[in-house]
């Protein structure tokens, strides 16, 4: 996987949640992000542009996540970024989709830079947004 990192995150700045891996509980993790966008000081747009990546991002893992997965997100915040990476157990020879795929051109439309790994029964899509300059 393509690490993606602003700067270095102490423990203090990183932020987890695990919810279960049902379409209901995606808000959980929208509001989240918004949150935590919000307090880097992000532009009103940019915060809505990292909710639908992370929604985009959840929605192409519930697509190959075993039944009662949990999604995991790791929220990492530093002085001008937030990394965002979401990882689920997935069923046997799932794959994500490629990167020329509609979904892929989202995430990388909406956010500095995504990245996706894919191991045996498990899947991660990394998203890295940084504050516009000018805040």
């Amino acid at each position: 996987m393509t690490q993606l990192t602003g700067q270095p995150a102490t423990d203090d700045d990183v932020v987890h949640l695990t919810v279960p891996a049902d379409g209901g509980y995606l808000g959980v993790l929208r509001t989240a992000t918004a949150g935590l966008a919000a307090r880097l000081q992000f532009a009103l747009d940019e915060i809505e542009d990292l909710r639908i990546a992370v929604d985009e991002a959840c929605a192409m893992l519930l697509a190959i996540a075993t039944r009662d997965a949990e999604l995991e997100c790791r929220f990492a915040v530093t002085e001008d970024a937030l990394t965002v990476e979401v990882t689920v157990p997935t069923v046997r020879g799932a794959a994500l989709p490629g990167e020329s795929s509609f979904a892929w051109k989202v995430l990388t439309a909406l956010t500095t830079a995504a990245a996706a790994e894919s191991t045996p029964g498990r899947a991660t899509i990394s998203l890295l947004t940084r504050r516009s300059a000018g805040y």
